[in-house]
């Protein structure tokens, strides 16, 4: 079960009309196709925060550009009659709110998460030694093994697509060009937890604060700095390559060069495709972690902020696919 944290409050009043909605089975674009239809406008009126599983219930708000009007009368029976031959897919209003503004892709602060693990696992011994770990001193923060599609496919399809150059057309969500920093983000990540340099800054890293997007530069690495890393107050950083200025230097910088000399074709066309060049803590904190047993089953419970994954947290207690 996943379920969005805004951070904020739909406002009362406005043109656009939010709808809170618990869905099984479904994509976030195939929810938003069937509100563009079933309120009468085009798909570019809906709105969302972030994109939300398959394969889970979800929770999340979405907005309607709907000036002046309601949404039509009866959407919940409209949508129950929709699904109501299928076994696996279903959709819930919850809740309803104007605001004067839509909602835009990345303004929520988080999600949270509640997962059901049951099999070999759950007989581990070493599980909840590991899970106290990764409360104690933060996950790899990996792009998640969903980012790359069914076999890691959308990483071929974006060497293909960006070798002959990129179009909207081709990859009109972005999603192949999101594949391929992503890729290349993990690739850094992974080194540098080879080396072991993922939880503490290098000389010239960009240093991120926990739970804010702001950063600094680490031109010195003393005691202090090292500390608050310890505490996980801030994290190293890595970059997600695209069109622009890289912004660490010294020893950070080189094992960022090194990362983009190693696939080079990749991050040509990242430039070329005018992706603007960012910034990804390597390390996530858990926020609010819980771990219970229930029968033959454990229970984890806890809150990650936007664009993490739930499966990077999986993938460190227990076998699971990664890129």
């Amino acid at each position: 079960m996943v379920e969005e944290c805004l951070g904020f409050s739909p406002e009362g009043e406005g043109e656009h009309l939010w709808l809170w909605i618990e869905k099984r089975a479904l994509t976030t674009h195939e929810l938003a196709r069937l509100l563009a239809k079933l309120c009468g406008v085009k798909e570019r009126d809906i709105g969302y925060a972030g994109m939300k599983d398959r394969q889970a219930v979800t929770r999340q708000w979405f907005s309607v550009h709907l000036p002046g009007r309601e949404a039509p009368e009866g959407i919940q029976a409209a949508l129950d009659t929709r699904f109501a031959s299928d076994d696996e897919r279903s959709v819930r209003l919850l809740d309803r709110a104007r605001h004067s503004r839509k909602l835009k892709r990345g303004v929520h602060r988080g999600n949270r998460f509640l997962l059901r693990l049951s099999g070999d696992v759950v007989d581990d011994p070493a599980l909840e030694s590991r899970w106290q770990g990764l409360i104690d001193g933060g996950v790899p923060n990996y792009f998640g093994p969903q980012r790359f599609g069914p076999e890691g496919r959308n990483l071929a399809r974006a060497r293909a697509l960006l070798a002959r150059g990129w179009r909207k057309r081709d990859d009109r969500q972005g999603m192949l060009l999101s594949a391929a920093r992503s890729y290349l983000f993990n690739q850094l990540l992974a080194a540098r937890i080879l080396d072991n340099s993922w939880a503490t800054p290098l000389q010239g890293e960009l240093v991120m604060l926990e739970g804010t997007a702001s950063q600094f530069l680490a031109e010195d690495v003393d005691d202090a700095l090292r500390e608050r890393a310890a505490r996980l107050d801030v994290h190293p950083s890595g970059v997600l390559w695209g069109a622009g200025r890289l912004a660490s230097q010294d020893q950070a910088a080189k094992r960022e060069q090194a990362m983009i000399a190693a696939e080079p074709e990749l991050a040509a066309g990242l430039e070329a495709a005018e992706v603007r060049m960012g910034r990804r803590p390597l390390r996530l904190c858990l926020d609010e972690p819980r771990l219970t047993r229930d029968g033959h089953a454990l229970r984890l419970a806890f809150g990650l902020p936007r664009g993490a994954f739930a499966t990077a947290v999986l993938r460190e207690l227990m076998t699971h696919p990664t890129l």
